[in-house]
């Protein structure tokens, strides 16, 4: 269970071996309707995608996205994971043997991995601790490395416009997070931890930023207060 932050932090928010261990619960916890989120992704995937089509998840953390498109599939998918830290891989690799899952795993700056002839990319939670300076950039290799009418299928924490109502959507969430256990102790030691690490758009800039470098076929498919889910196609 999750107790990463019931004790005075000591640095910035990182994905070490303390979170890894903790990590799917604190995913389940702390992003809602994580599951139906997954659930959602890996149905538009399968409706999408044919027999042995490509797909990457760029900050697998511990593969459940891999794992239950392994699971629900009965196309050849040819799958790979892509994180840069080792804990979080070690478990994937775990949880990929115990299910018998075909997983390629990676451990590998997302921003530095190859990216060609994908038919789907996955980003799910990730972009927002990219710094905006490279965000655009990376985006663009994304765009690059798809295959035409590939899929650019990405999860994120948004800001909203308006201050007010976006003060009053982190309030809401912080209320999610004390019916899931946590304490108001723990939720302001993770806010301080990931100050200045994560940094989110708002959902218009997540779209200016996809129109930016060539997607034209962009929907947000889920959204939850400050979390939104969207879904680019790639069209030559």
């Amino acid at each position: 269970m999750d107790k990463v932050f019931t004790k005075p932090i000591t640095k910035q928010f990182e994905f070490d071996e303390d979170v890894a261990a903790v990590f799917d619960d604190m995913l389940e916890r702390s992003i809602p309707f994580y599951k139906e989120v997954i659930e959602l992704t890996c149905n538009v995937i399968y409706t999408h995608t044919k027999v042995d089509a490509k797909i990457v998840d760029l900050g697998c953390s511990t593969a459940n996205t891999l794992l239950s498109l392994d699971k629900k599939s009965r196309k050849t998918y040819r799958l790979k994971g892509v994180d840069n830290a080792e804990a979080m891989l070690h478990l994937a690799r775990q949880k990929a043997q115990a299910y018998g899952a075909q997983i390629e795993l990676v451990n590998e700056d997302i921003t530095q991995a190859i990216l060609e002839n994908e038919d789907v990319i996955i980003a799910n939670y990730m972009l927002q601790f990219i710094r905006p300076l490279q965000r655009a950039s990376f985006v663009q290799k994304i765009y690059d490395g798809l295959n035409d009418d590939g899929l650019f299928i990405f999860s994120e924490k948004i800001v909203f416009e308006d201050k007010v109502l976006n003060k009053q959507m982190i309030d809401l969430y912080y209320d999610f997070k004390r019916t899931q256990g946590y304490s108001d102790f723990e939720i302001a030691q993770k806010r301080e931890a990931l100050e200045n690490v994560l940094i989110p758009y708002t959902e218009e800039e997540n779209r200016a930023m996809l129109r930016s470098v060539g997607f034209q076929t962009i929907e947000t498919i889920f959204k939850w207060g400050n979390f939104a889910t969207f879904i680019a196609k790639k069209r030559v």
